[in-house]
């Protein structure tokens, strides 16, 4: 383990002391390379037949969402979540305390959201310290994350745990990158470039692959594309989620400074214990998970306005709420009918592969 991390920072050091230029533009991108696939060993260690179970740190996934809160000791990440959830997670004398999550559930426009503490990614959780691991493989499973900070001193927290995310292979708010990229058995590294690159070229593509062993590839590359990316999409763990920072303890500053803070994208000012903004908050978390509706009408009754079936928005077809409902609702499935935004007639008859909008109303006819 400590060799990896020497290793690590061995290539750090060496990256900090080169000047980026195109002549070792190369070298820097072979250094990216070799610097994530160490962190991979890091967070997945090789072999070594397990450690037998570790003490849990798996939340059962509830609700429709679920929202990983990150931010250092004593910023009042607990506070906040008590606030909002009326759950009591322990708060207690620091370093890396609240180490079980007690996950709280939210009901906000008719959808459950669970909200989970995920302490100790501080510095030093990617190099495998303390409870990190655990805690990551959580953080990876959320639809948002919110990063709470103090809003005394947001800049520095904000970098080290932003640092520490996409150590593990988290990428907030960002879309994946658009690199094609299809291993081959034979016919050597064929790069196809759509428009002009200001980072990678032919020679550095080709030494970033063969630092992961790979000297056969059709790589494309669609946008301007960093080393960053082409490792990115070549490790291909990565996962994107959206991200809102939360600037706690508002109370403590001016109106001055308030306003300037409300032109930060992704960003909410709130105070947690005065529960002041809440409201704005859970908006912005609304619209960032992007979640749709979907409510239920039995024949010849009223749709239930009151608990929607909530679909994430990437599986929203007849199908995925068929799915979502009971597996075996699809077998007997003949056709629906649905009212509402998705549909030109109300109500229309729809198959499986219809696609749903949010506040749809849909009843389900057997055969």
């Amino acid at each position: 383990m400590s060799s990896t991390l020497a290793k690590i920072a061995e290539i750090e050091a060496e990256m900090a002391r080169t000047q980026k230029n195109k002549a070792t533009a190369h070298h820097l991108g072979l250094l990216k390379a070799r610097l994530a696939k160490l962190r991979r060993e890091l967070i997945t260690p090789k072999g070594g037949g397990g450690g037998g179970p570790g003490e849990g740190f798996d939340v059962a996934k509830t609700g429709d969402a679920r929202i990983g809160f990150v931010g250092f000791p004593s910023v009042g990440k607990s506070t906040l979540l008590s606030n909002l959830a009326g759950v009591y997670s322990e708060v207690a004398a620091y370093e890396f305390t609240t180490l079980t999550t007690v996950p709280g559930v939210i009901r906000y426009k008719g959808a459950k959201i669970q909200l989970l503490d995920l302490p100790g990614i501080i510095e030093g959780a990617k190099d495998g310290k303390g409870r990190g691991r655990q805690v990551i493989a959580v953080a990876r499973t959320c639809n948002l994350i919110l990063i709470v900070l103090d809003v005394l001193k947001p800049l520095g927290h904000k970098k080290i745990i932003e640092n520490e995310l996409e150590g593990f292979g988290i990428r907030l708010n960002s879309k994946p990158p658009n690199i094609g990229f299809k291993k081959k058995d034979k016919g050597g590294i064929n790069l196809t470039t759509t428009c002009p690159q200001s980072e990678l070229d032919a020679e550095t593509v080709k030494s970033i692959l063969a630092e992961y062993k790979i000297h056969n590839a059709d790589v494309t590359l669609r946008s301007d594309a960093t080393a960053d990316d082409l490792i990115d999409v070549v490790e291909g763990n990565r996962v994107y989620i959206p991200c809102i920072y939360v600037l706690n303890k508002i109370d403590q500053i001016s109106i001055e400074e308030l306003d300037i803070i409300y032109k930060v994208p992704h960003c909410v000012p709130i105070s947690a214990h005065h529960r002041w903004n809440f409201d704005d908050l859970l908006e912005k978390i609304w619209d960032y998970l992007k979640l749709v509706r979907i409510y239920t009408k039995p024949k010849g009754q009223l749709p239930d306005y009151t608990s929607p079936v909530v679909l994430p928005y990437s599986r929203t077809t007849v199908e995925d709420f068929c799915m979502k409902i009971h597996k075996n609702l699809i077998k007997e499935f003949k056709y629906a009918l649905v009212w509402g935004l998705s549909v030109k007639h109300n109500p229309q008859k729809v198959g499986k592969d219809h696609t749903l909008e949010d506040e749809d109303v849909i009843q389900i006819v057997k055969k």
